[in-house]
């Protein structure tokens, strides 16, 4: 598929290993980049009405890809667009367009005054993957400022806009996700309070980053500065020149359990349903799998027992029989299924 001028552009036989943060995954049979939410929204819809196979790719930091590539059209959404209105009386109504770059929005958000994801610098990839996964770190989740979804349903084949309790935001999850590849999010609106002094406190590792008691306050550049640092400590901020950070991220979520099923030992947070969340890093750890664990290419993090590390010239089926061998082992070891966090394209575990 060749682009004319004004056209989407075109790559057939694209590698995907370039364009995802594990470095992993074979060629597009055809690669189209969207520069603007109204082509994003086109494209995928005369590819459906193709019946044509369809991948929707963001930043790349969530998705692990087959080696054989994928059998269809890659859609890199590459729109670009911050929109500010609002007033510090009535808050700061944000309007990002989906392909903008995340990391770069917190920084934004920071050095002009907003508060609301200062605790989620550093987390790479897009504005449109955030609502989809619900991204949260640090004790701050991106479904605290979110006030609406802009997106594209493939079924109804239009245009809908999904506020906030709409989304069914949970632990990483929302509606977006719940019907993977339904909603293509084509912008997001952020609500943010005015302000140089963050949120509460409620991550005891930041607090004491920071130095101060859980539930304090301290400024929103003081809390990106200390994440960043706390992220950098985990291989969790990209680095080309770093192979811990050839990643998905946190390959695993926090398992919720019933409270007798709580492993002895086991970090737990009660929840409101009555079930404990506790620690995939502790199981994963305390089921022999320690930091660096693995042969060959793919191994744990040497920083972060969550991570599953590309060492340079691994391959995305040693991923998935490392993730297949730890999953099998804390289930072996303590009875509790762990759930992938990123979107695994053609597999399962």
């Amino acid at each position: 598929m060749l682009s004319r001028p004004g056209e989407p552009l075109s790559r057939p036989g694209e590698p995907l290993s370039s364009w995802t943060t594990l470095r992993l995954g074979g060629p597009a049979r055809d690669f189209v980049t969207v520069g603007d939410r109204r082509s994003l929204y086109d494209v995928v819809a005369d590819l459906d009405a193709r019946g044509e196979r369809v991948l929707v790719l963001g930043g790349g930091s969530n998705l692990v890809v087959p080696d054989a590539g994928f059998d269809g059209t890659v859609v890199k959404v590459a729109t670009a667009g911050v929109n500010v209105g609002g007033d510090a009386c009535g808050g700061v109504e944000v309007v990002a367009e989906a392909g903008e770059d995340w990391d770069a929005l917190v920084a934004r958000a920071v050095a002009s005054e907003w508060i609301g994801v200062e605790a989620l610098a550093g987390i790479p990839g897009t504005v449109g993957a955030t609502p989809i996964q619900n991204v949260g770190a640090y004790g701050q989740d991106v479904a605290d400022t979110v006030a609406a979804v802009e997106t594209f349903d493939r079924h109804e084949r239009r245009t809908r806009t999904f506020f906030n309790a709409d989304c069914k935001f949970g632990y990483r999850t929302s509606v977006f996700k719940q019907h993977p590849g339904r909603y293509i999010v084509g912008s997001v609106t952020f609500q943010f309070k005015p302000g140089s002094i963050g949120a509460s406190v409620r991550y005891a590792g930041l607090a004491r980053t920071l130095g101060v008691e859980m539930g304090e306050r301290a400024t929103t550049r003081a809390i990106r500065e200390a994440v960043l640092a706390l992220r950098r400590g985990k291989g969790m901020v990209l680095d080309p020149d770093d192979h811990d950070t050839w990643s998905a991220g946190s390959f695993f979520t926090n398992p919720f359990v019933d409270a007798d099923r709580l492993p002895e030992g086991a970090p737990g947070y009660p929840q409101p349903d009555g079930s404990i969340k506790t620690s995939a890093a502790w199981l994963i750890e305390q089921a022999g799998f320690a930091k660096g664990y693995g042969k060959g290419e793919v191994r744990v993090s040497s920083k972060h027992t969550l991570a599953l590390t590309n060492r340079g010239r691994g391959t995305t089926e040693e991923l998935l029989a490392l993730a297949r061998e730890i999953r099998a082992g804390v289930r072996d070891r303590f009875g509790i299924d762990l759930d992938a966090e990123p979107t695994l394209i053609f597999a399962s575990l």
